[in-house]
């Protein structure tokens, strides 16, 4: 079992960079494919990891969880935004950084907020 959370682990943490390399040193603005499916990967491999870790031993601190999903479809909302409007030619470099602004927010929550329960 630890060996598949931390493959799911890997893949968040692929999704993040994906996020924030795009939003702060790839685009600059632009969405990229590589935002919109770094963010779609954060929650689909937060909620795996939620659920391989509900399964273990170890108490999970809901809350914290329940934080980070929100601040996760938050991100995936910019993405998904900025994509659309850059389709339309209505590019929105706001929604961009606001992206990558919100998955650095979660990552200092994943690491900061230590509560056990």
């Amino acid at each position: 079992m630890d060996f598949l959370i931390n493959v799911f682990v890997v893949l968040h943490l692929l999704g993040l960079a994906a996020i924030v390399g795009s939003a702060v040193f790839v685009a600059r603005g632009v969405p990229t494919p590589a935002l919109v499916w770094g963010a779609r990967a954060q929650i689909i491999t937060g909620l795996i990891l939620v659920g391989l870790n509900e399964a273990g031993d170890e108490p999970l601190n809901h809350t914290k969880i329940g934080v980070k999903l929100l601040i996760a479809i938050g991100v995936a909302a910019c993405a998904e935004i900025a994509a659309a409007r850059e389709r339309k030619g209505q590019g929105n470099p706001q929604l961009v950084h606001a992206a990558g602004a919100l998955a650095v927010l979660n990552t200092l929550i994943a690491v900061l907020w230590t509560s056990a329960s």
